[in-house]
């Protein structure tokens, strides 16, 4: 059976430092960033527990490309993702509740 897979980006605040990954559980994924459950990781370090954008796919092979792809670009390019999605930079938090 194949397994769906989500790409993110965690912020600190409005155009500030970014953190991109990639998870097969999203909610979980994200809470772990807001709790910080790996206190010396880079989103606890500093502060990224924001989520201002997330992209579903039906494998999870399709979003390590995307991830890939995204931490291959430059920072105006992550920008105009979050921008494109999220124009308020609001926490999606609670928009991924039902999601998976």
């Amino acid at each position: 059976m194949e397994r769906g897979g989500a790409v993110y980006i965690m912020a600190n605040k409005r155009n500030g430092t970014l953190y991109t990954g990639v998870t097969g559980n999203l909610r979980k994924r994200v809470w772990e960033h807001r709790t910080h459950v790996f206190p010396d990781g880079f989103t606890a370090k500093y502060k990224c527990h924001l989520l201002v954008y997330y992209c579903g796919f039906s494998r999870i092979e399709e979003a390590i490309t995307e991830e890939k792809r995204i931490k291959g670009g430059n920072r105006k390019a992550k920008l105009k993702l979050i921008e494109d999605m999220n124009p308020q930079w609001k926490d999606l938090w609670e928009d991924i509740e039902e999601w998976n």
